[in-house]
């Protein structure tokens, strides 16, 4: 008896020994794969951050891109807007060329003629292609006699007695003619206003 008892005391040992044995590679193992989920983590996180630089890093290109081409069109506006100013009255100018040759040919058939009623005729016809041409460009000329005093229109330089009561407030005289470009006033008409 005694040796059986040794023999399941030894084998009792031997699977304690074996249990223990098991137990630690299990844990072992189980610690490996703490490690390795610890360094799958770690890794997932570098990719992660590896992947938010390079979208950064293409934000960051894009914004720059966009700030330079934007500061190219702002330049570009600007010197297109400095043409404009410097050459705006090119088209303007050119309409009104033939009109000074005219006046330079009457001038200088003035001198010459002496038929005065020619002349003046000859400086009528200038005057009116003049006022033609600057029409076309947009210019209107006020007629304010017998309108109602306007400020935005008008420039009182007289107040004088109403002749009559209906004409009270009224312009009865022009002094300088007023202009409008493009219905804006360039230049306010002067005027006498009845009282």
């Amino acid at each position: 008896m005694n040796t059986k008892n040794q023999n399941e005391e030894e084998e009792l040992k031997q699977n304690q020994a074996a249990n223990e044995e098991a137990e630690a590679q299990a844990e072992e193992t189980q610690n490996k794969e703490e490690g390795n989920e610890k360094l799958t983590n770690e890794q997932k996180l570098e990719k992660e951050l590896e992947a938010a630089n390079k979208a950064i890093e293409e934000q960051k290109d894009k914004y720059l891109r966009l700030s330079a081409e934007f500061d190219n069109y702002r330049k570009r506006t600007m010197k297109e807007k400095a043409e404009l100013i410097k050459n705006g009255g090119e088209k303007t100018i050119s309409a009104i060329l033939p009109i000074l040759d005219d006046m330079e040919r009457a001038l200088q058939n003035a001198q010459k003629s002496e038929d005065i009623q020619a002349v003046c005729e000859g400086i009528e016809l200038i005057s009116q292609k003049f006022q033609k041409v600057l029409a076309q460009e947009g210019l209107e000329k006020m007629e304010p006699v017998g309108e109602a005093f306007d400020t935005d229109f008008h420039e009182a330089i007289a107040l004088v007695p109403a002749p009559s009561e209906e004409q009270k407030g009224k312009v009865l005289d022009c002094v300088q003619t007023g202009y409008k470009l493009n219905d804006k006033v360039i230049r306010h008409a002067k005027v006498v206003v009845a009282q």
